[in-house]
């Protein structure tokens, strides 16, 4: 049967059952204002459908007001919303708190099972789901292929920090305007620290040791920030300081760069030929390493889960069981393209011929996924959980100082060693005050 025929079927089934006078539970989910999510309202008649008892109310936010809104309200269990979209930073940290409702005992057919275990993991805590994946990400290469072969270069599937520098300064050419290769420069927790935590990761370095102490004043660190700095100063576009997700976006698009390492969901912007001048030129490898075991690149989700605060937790269940199934992926298949599924959450959206022929990136975003582990994210051990941020609440304050210090170096205004030690003294500070330490 058809997603379609079901639909029509369950719809005569809602229909029959108004008819006899079932009052509906009214549900408010609070969303953020992407593409994704947007399509998911859309669609929301599917699922209105088949439980006709229940009525969606949509709260849609910009990402950082969401972010207020929804924290306030989990925080006090103030009830305001039942379902809330919250990334995989906030997971670990409100289960902790018993804030969140556990999403075990979800309906029949739901398949937890099919849950990408990279990406599952970001999400459980003592082995219990706390929030269900809309879609996921990691982060790898996107690649000139022509530069790389005018350059008498091979990318690897599985680059090395070496070889990413070699092929970034053999691809830019300044006086025509190509920079051999484009990364985060902008200060931010989710912006320039986002890149270099992961990068960090793979040279070795931590945020903190196992005693919560901070770690910018070791030696894998100042390798860190000085490749970083190096390859930005020699081979970056100018300006690059100020450069954050979009502005490399653009950048790539407009054939400005070389390489790109950034989100795996940006490859299918950088292939379309719609918005991007380099299309049918792009090549995509997993993110870089030094040898040690971890790879440079992070994991990111956004969820749906239900706030401890709210009274409708099964009608609140069956809609996160709903938007997050296989189901789901098929419906917005049928309207609008495999390309356009959600992508990064499900094993079994990498096992179908369908998707796999419509997103040529398919298999090494899922290979990126597979290599981030958020339990355990750096080459020696660790007491926090994530790999592109450190699951604490205090982190997003804390990451976004170190940032702009290190945005700073890149901008020429203060030298490595400056923006290390002032990393270490801020964050230090703020994990004594916040009773980390003595």
């Amino acid at each position: 049967m058809t997603f379609t025929t079901r639909g029509r079927l369950l719809a005569c089934a809602a229909s029959a059952l108004v008819a006899t006078g079932a009052s509906a539970e009214t549900i408010t989910i609070a969303t953020v204002n992407n593409g994704d999510m947007i399509r998911m309202q859309g669609l929301a008649s599917a699922f209105t459908d088949a439980h006709p008892d229940i009525e969606l109310e949509w709260v849609t936010l910009e990402e950082n007001v969401l972010r207020q809104r929804v924290t306030q309200d989990v925080a006090t269990k103030g009830g305001q919303f039942d379902v809330m979209t919250i990334g995989t930073y906030e997971v670990p940290i409100w289960s902790a708190q018993d804030w969140l409702v556990p999403l075990d005992g979800m309906p029949e057919g739901y398949d937890a099972d099919d849950i990408l275990p990279a990406i599952s993991a970001g999400l459980t805590t003592d082995g219990t789901l706390y929030a269900a994946p809309f879609y996921g990400e990691s982060s790898m290469v996107m690649y000139r292929k022509d530069l790389i072969e005018a350059a008498g270069l091979e990318m690897p599937d599985a680059p090395t920090w070496d070889q990413i520098r070699e092929a970034a300064a053999a691809m830019t050419d300044k006086d025509a305007g190509v920079f051999g290769i484009c990364l985060r420069g902008k200060a931010g927790w989710g912006e320039n620290m986002a890149f270099l935590s992961a990068m960090a990761n793979s040279y070795g370095a931590r945020w903190f040791d196992m005693d919560w102490n901070a770690q910018f004043d070791t030696p894998e660190w100042k390798a860190t920030l000085t490749d970083y700095l190096d390859l930005m100063t020699n081979y970056g576009p100018p300006g690059s300081s100020s450069n954050g997700f979009n502005e490399n976006l653009a950048l790539f698009q407009q054939g400005k760069c070389g390489m790109w390492i950034d989100a795996t969901v940006a490859a299918s912007f950088v292939t379309n030929p719609t918005d991007s001048t380099v299309a049918d030129q792009v090549g995509f490898a997993l993110a870089p390493d030094k040898g040690l075991g971890k790879r440079g690149n992070w994991l990111w989700a956004w969820n749906l889960a239900i706030p401890a605060g709210s009274e409708k937790v099964d009608a609140a269940k069956a809609f996160v069981a709903w938007a997050t199934s296989q189901d789901y992926t098929a419906l917005v298949a049928e309207n609008e393209g495999w390309a356009n599924v959600p992508p990064g959450t499900r094993s079994s959206l990498y096992e179908n011929q369908d998707y796999l022929d419509a997103a040529p990136f398919a298999q090494m975003t899922l290979e990126s996924i597979n290599a981030a582990d958020p339990q355990n994210p750096t080459v020696d051990p660790v007491p926090y959980v994530g790999v592109q941020f450190v699951a604490i609440p205090e982190f997003q304050g804390i990451g976004t100082a170190v940032g702009q210090q290190f945005a700073a170096a890149l901008a020429g205004q203060i030298s490595a060693d400056e923006a290390l030690a002032n990393a270490q003294a801020l964050t230090t500070r703020e994990m004594k005050r916040s009773g980390y330490q003595d």
